[in-house]
């Protein structure tokens, strides 16, 4: 369906949408229905805000291409980034100490990790340990003394196990931890340690403010556990048909699978 081919009023004036396993597919494309549709609705009188746990220097490109010049929500909900003007707006950032004491308490639980953290601001790369392995092409560079983990501002650090699963991983650093970091479990293999309080909702809050929306204007599309402090905080949330049983069990709605349009069969619907 052409973007042309809907119309009519549009009940939410925000929309957030997560990137991966939401929005793109598992290729990093996004649909042309989908394009589409969010065309639509943003004709309509919405705004759209991506809210990732991707930092931006992981994200800006995937933006670029999709000729986004909208509020972007990066890491986790850490930085609020302009894409249009290329600025990264707010950005908070992991007090190393009360990580290094967050990683010890977990180690003594569960034994050594795999470790890789990402580092604070628009060129902030990512590190990575060794044993630890990332997923898909994404870049980042090595390190083996783990001092260098400590030798930049960071806004948050990966955590990888040989042997539990994430689900398990994550529970056993937010019993161990949960006190000094948040804990987010944010895809296959990405177990995140963030800021105590930081979450997609207080990032996606934050981005709304400036655009004047709040969460009984917005609608919010997602995957994973990591999401589920946005759908607390709109006012309508979705998950995807691929999403996890734990957003599923808190979602309004779920709808087809990111490689099935997900976003824009809801869409339609409400601009149908």
């Amino acid at each position: 369906m052409s973007a042309a081919s809907l119309s009519g009023a549009f009940p939410y004036r925000l929309i957030a949408t997560d990137l991966d396993g939401t929005l793109l597919r598992s290729d990093e494309s996004v649909s042309r229905r989908t394009r589409d549709a969010l065309a639509a609705a943003t004709q309509a009188g919405a705004a759209h805000i991506v809210v990732t746990g991707r930092a931006v220097p992981w994200t800006r490109h995937i933006l670029d291409d999709l000729g986004y010049h909208g509020l972007a929500v990066c890491g986790q909900g850490a930085q609020v980034y302009d894409a249009g003007e290329h600025r990264l707006l707010t950005s908070v950032t992991l007090d190393r100490q009360l990580a290094g004491v967050a990683l010890a308490k977990i180690e003594a639980e569960v034994g050594p990790l795999y470790l890789a953290a990402s580092r604070d601001g628009l060129e902030g790369d990512v590190i990575a340990g060794p044993g630890y392995t990332l997923t898909g092409n994404l870049p980042a560079t090595p390190f083996t003394d783990v001092a260098d983990l400590w030798a930049a501002p960071l806004n948050k650090i990966y955590i990888q196990h040989p042997e539990l699963s994430d689900d398990a991983l994550a529970e056993a650093a937010r019993l161990a931890a949960g006190g000094f970091v948040n804990v987010a479990m944010a895809g296959a293999g990405i177990v995140e340690l963030l800021p105590l309080g930081l979450s997609k909702a207080t990032g996606l809050s934050l981005a709304a403010r400036r655009l004047g929306l709040k969460a009984a204007d917005t609608i919010a599309f997602g995957d994973m556990p990591n999401d589920v402090p946005m759908f607390g905080w709109a006012a309508h949330s979705v998950a995807m048909a691929n999403a996890h049983e734990e957003l599923k069990a808190v979602a309004d709605e779920v709808t087809s699978s990111n490689e099935e349009d997900g976003i824009a069969v809801v869409l339609e619907r409400l601009l149908g």
